[in-house]
């Protein structure tokens, strides 16, 4: 039962506003933490006694925004809205229903009679923020930086400097850059097609769609302004070309490797962010507990990190965490008394007290060539970012034969197709699964936003969908997000690993070297406490931690 709303009175609803002011704060925030409340509560509360209709989330997705009326800068500077419902009425929505700096500048500017709204602050940002990347990636707003370049070449980014910007072409490009590293995006998707441009950032492993930029030229230039800023071929449109260039975001310096593609419209191109400082700063003291693992997976993939000699392998698709997990492990054991080396490509984070490699195939340091070179270091442990040829696998194996711990990651769907790739690749099956600890694979699923996720109740066709039944899922904690500031109105916020891991037991290398079918293994597998990445997605879905959308998209049914 919800508790009952306080009662306020004008003059301690006046107080409270006097306080909030006081304190730089919106009046909703401070009446949540005075009384307790919740936020759509506070929302009723506000509503009763200000006499203006209140919008929740689901009542804001049904209007359509008019940043025509009141532009987006504007907009967020005063913490207000201009929106039209489905009878073209006009509303203004407040955060503060007496606001009134705000309800003069609306009426000044809007032209056009309106109704005032009161909706949550952290819902109103999350409506904005569906809109955001879009809308500055069309707007130059300043906010005191310059337009330069750093001694290391690289651009810096800064609102102003993308205000200075005369050229439409360059400040849709500095924008969107801007956009998508304050969004947290990995890669920034360009796509040319009859309409102009598509732009879509890839963020905690999803592609979502962010603005469509109407002009087959206005396309071509910007992926034109893209070659420019990687000193590629700009006259050359009919075969793949890749490069690289920096930027610089409040003082750190970001490489964005830059891959463009010919299409029958023209050229895609793509940008994949790395942001080095950003991942130090997510990493440092990280643990594979900070991962998300926990239980018997936790207490095994501790196990095998800590074995004397052999191989860990991690396996899973691009952007599954396997080098986020590889690192966590080996920062775990990092006690100073071994010697540790990594060759990568690239190396992605600075794990202090760690020899760390870099490939590089233009000057012919390839993983197989400097992985030799490594074994003449006199190292303990060593880390190899992939296996992609059979020469690597057959050195990496040779390493964990000879007292090594071999730490690595190589492309498959699960721990039994990892077997099948080392095989093929030309690597004595014996001699493998000698060498073989373990093989954890994983994946990523997107977590329920804290703030905004709510109980759910899951239709037939999903449960169907996901191999599931109405009887078989009683003791489920169905929870989903509805969208807020915090997640940006995507419902989740952060990812979380899990895995499926294979320990190597007599009986299992018994058959991998007998080739016996994948079948017999598996069985084999589930009697030595194997549990399928299927398995932990549904433990996740049963607790409420995510959903049954979100464990269907990144893992197999069955």
């Amino acid at each position: 039962m919800n508790a009952p709303l306080p009662a306020l009175t004008s003059a301690s609803l006046a107080a409270l506003r006097n306080e909030a002011r006081a304190a730089g704060q919106p009046v909703v925030q401070r009446l949540q933490e005075q009384f307790g409340l919740e936020a759509d509560a506070t929302l009723h509360l506000l509503a009763a006694h200000s006499h203006h209709p209140a919008f929740d989330m689901a009542a804001l997705n049904a209007l359509t925004v008019d940043f025509g009326k009141l532009s987006f800068n504007e907009a967020a500077r005063r913490h207000c809205l201009a929106a039209r419902d489905a009878d073209a009425q006009l509303w203004l929505l407040l955060s503060d229903p007496w606001d009134n700096a705000a309800r003069a500048y609306a009426a000044h500017v809007l032209g056009a009679p309106f109704k005032p709204g009161l909706a949550h602050p952290a819902d109103l940002a999350a409506l904005m923020a569906r809109h955001e990347e879009g809308l500055r990636a069309m707007e130059g707003v300043g906010d005191g930086g310059t337009h330069t370049r750093l001694d290391s070449g690289a651009e810096a980014l800064s609102f102003a400097s993308i205000a200075e910007d005369t050229s439409p072409v360059v400040r849709l490009v500095r924008s969107t850059l801007y956009d998508a590293l304050k969004a947290g995006a990995s890669d920034i998707h360009l796509e040319t097609d009859t309409r102009g441009l598509t732009v879509k950032y890839r963020i905690d492993g999803v592609l979502l769609h962010i603005a469509q930029i109407p002009g087959v030229e206005t396309a071509e230039q910007a992926v034109s302004r893209i070659k420019v800023m990687s000193e590629l071929d700009i006259a050359e449109r009919r075969v793949p070309q890749d490069g690289r260039f920096k930027v610089a975001i409040q003082g750190r310096e970001v490489d964005v490797r830059v891959s463009i593609m010919p299409s029958v419209f023209g050229e895609d191109a793509v940008l994949r962010i790395l942001d080095r400082q950003a991942l130090s700063e997510e990493l440092s003291g990280l643990t594979l507990e900070g991962l998300g693992y926990a239980g018997i997976t936790l207490a095994r993939i501790r196990k095998l990190a800590a074995e004397p000699y052999g191989m860990l392998l991690v396996t899973g698709p691009t952007g599954s965490g396997k080098t986020t997990t590889l690192y966590a492990a080996i920062s775990e054991i990092n006690h100073g008394h071994d010697k540790i080396i990594t060759i990568e490509d690239p190396v992605e984070y600075q794990l202090p007290g760690v020899l760390q490699i870099p490939v590089n195939e233009k000057k012919g340091l390839t993983f197989a060539r400097g992985l030799r070179s490594i074994l003449r270091h006199d190292p303990d442990k060593i880390m190899v970012g992939e296996i992609r040829d059979a020469d690597t696998a057959q050195i990496a194996v040779q390493s964990a034969l000879t007292g090594h711990l071999v730490f690595t990651t190589v492309h498959a769907n699960n721990v039994f197709d990892v077997i099948g790739r080392f095989i093929h690749m030309g690597v004595d099956p014996y001699s493998f699964v000698s060498a073989l600890n373990g093989i954890v694979a994983q994946r990523l699923l997107r977590i329920n936003c804290p703030h905004c996720a709510a109980a759910v109740t899951p239709t037939d066709e999903l449960l169907e969908l996901s191999g599931l039944s109405r009887g078989k899922t009683r003791d489920y904690v169905f929870r989903q997000g509805s969208g807020c500031g915090h997640c940006r109105g995507s419902g989740y916020k952060g990812r979380r690993a899990i895995a499926e891991i294979l320990l190597l037991t007599d009986e299992l290398r018994e058959l991998i070297v007998a080739r016996a079918p994948i079948g017999q293994i598996k069985e084999a597998a589930v009697r030595g406490g194997t549990r399928n990445l299927r398995e932990a997605a549904l433990a996740l879905v049963k607790s409420g931690d995510t959903t049954l959308e979100e464990i269907n998209r990144v893992t197999l049914v069955g």
